[in-house]
């Protein structure tokens, strides 16, 4: 699956769940690019809930971190 139809697989899916998020894009916003880096990430997506973060995407961990069961 590409990147572009898994950014928008992980939109709908806090859409549906009535989620609010930001989004941040390292290809259009340098200083979100240097953000991560410095936080000591090399990989995307980055997602971040309460002190929570996982890198990559699962829908069940988003879920657990969600606290919306697996």
């Amino acid at each position: 699956m590409s990147d572009a139809r898994l950014a928008s697989k992980r939109r709908n899916s806090f859409a549906a769940n009535k989620i609010d998020f930001i989004e941040k894009s390292i290809a259009n916003d340098p200083a979100t690019r240097d953000e991560l880096i410095n936080l000591g990430y090399r990989a995307v997506p980055v997602i971040k809930v309460g002190g929570e973060t996982m890198v990559g995407f699962s829908a069940p961990k988003l879920r657990k971190m969600l606290g919306l069961g697996a």
